[in-house]
C-alpha cells in the first residue's frame, strides 16, 4: 500500500458525500444553493481542507452540517457541548455521509466565528454549575473566553484545548484574528496536521491561512465545489492584485479615476 494511500486511509473523514434520495426538494433551502445542489462527493485531505467561496456560496452551511453529522454542537464546542441558544442550523447534516476511515479521533472541536459568543458563556456556565466544570475551563486556557480579546481567546482554545489525533472543524477562524494572529495560528496548525496526526476541515477567506502548503482547497461556486490551487483563489489573486496596484484600485472604487 503507497503512503498517499495509507494517509488516505489514515483520515478521520475520508470523503463527504451528498446521499442525493434523502433529499426531498432541491428548490429548497439549502440544496437550492448552487455549489450544495450539485455536491456529489468530496475527498478530504487527511491533514488539511479548506473550503473557500463568496458570500452565500454556501461554505459555512456545509461547514456547520459536517460538524453536526460528525456529532459536534451546532453552535460549536466539543462533542460533548449540548446546548442551543437559537436552533438555526439547516436539514443539510441529515442527507450527507461520512465516509470516515479507519482510525478514530480521540477529540475534537467544532469552532464557528458567529457563535463562538455562545460557546464561551457556555464555558463559564459549566465552570460555575458542573462539579467538575472547572477543568472544561482549564482545557480553554483556565480564564474566561470573555475575559479576552476574541483573538486571545481563539488562539488560548487552540493552544490549550486542540489535542493530538483530533478532528477539528473551524468556520471562518480569522475573524478573531489580526495578520500577525493568523501567522501565529498556522504555526500551530502545522504541529497539530503535520506532527500531532490531527485532520482540520476549515472554511475561511483568508489568503494568509489559506497558503498552508500541501492542504486540499475547495471553491464552492455555481458549478458545484470545485479543486483549486492556492494560485488561482478569489483570494490570493484579488489581495495580490490590491496590493501591487493599490492607488488604481482606489480610483477607481471611490470615484477618483481620471478620464
Amino acid at each position: 500500500m503507497t503512503s498517499v494511500r495509507q494517509k488516505h486511509l489514515d483520515a478521520f473523514i475520508r470523503a463527504v458525500t451528498l446521499v442525493l434520495e434523502k433529499v426531498e426538494n432541491f428548490d429548497r433551502y439549502p440544496f437550492s444553493i448552487p455549489s450544495i445542489r450539485k455536491l456529489d462527493s468530496l475527498d478530504l485531505h487527511p491533514q488539511v481542507t479548506f473550503f473557500v467561496g463568496e458570500n452565500g456560496s454556501g461554505k459555512s452551511t456545509l461547514i456547520e452540517a459536517i460538524a453536526i453529522a460528525a456529532r459536534f454542537n451546532a453552535e460549536g464546542g466539543s462533542q460533548n457541548f449540548n446546548f442551543a441558544t437559537r436552533r438555526s442550523e439547516s436539514e443539510l447534516h441529515t442527507v450527507l455521509r461520512l465516509v470516515r476511515g479507519v482510525r478514530r479521533p480521540k477529540t475534537g472541536y467544532f469552532l464557528r466565528a458567529e457563535s463562538y459568543f455562545n460557546v464561551a458563556t457556555e464555558v463559564d456556565r459549566i465552570a460555575r454549575e458542573v462539579p467538575t466544570g472547572y477543568a472544561v475551563l482549564e482545557a480553554h486556557g483556565g480564564r474566561s473566553l470573555h475575559e479576552q480579546s476574541h483573538g486571545e481567546s481563539f488562539l488560548a482554545l487552540v493552544q490549550n484545548r486542540f489535542y493530538a489525533n483530533g478532528l477539528y472543524i473551524l468556520d471562518e477562524p480569522e475573524a478573531a484574528l489580526s495578520p500577525q494572529r493568523q501567522l501565529s495560528f498556522l504555526v500551530s496548525l502545522d504541529q497539530l496536521a503535520r506532527r500531532q496526526n490531527c485532520q482540520f476541515i476549515i472554511a475561511t477567506h483568508s489568503p494568509i491561512i489559506l497558503a498552508y502548503p500541501q492542504a486540499i482547497i475547495y471553491a464552492l461556486g455555481p458549478d458545484g465545489p470545485t479543486k483549486v490551487a492556492y494560485e488561482d483563489t478569489e483570494h490570493y489573486a484579488l489581495t495580490r492584485d490590491f496590493l501591487q496596484n493599490r492607488e488604481r484600485y482606489l480610483r477607481r472604487l471611490l470615484g477618483n479615476d481620471e478620464q
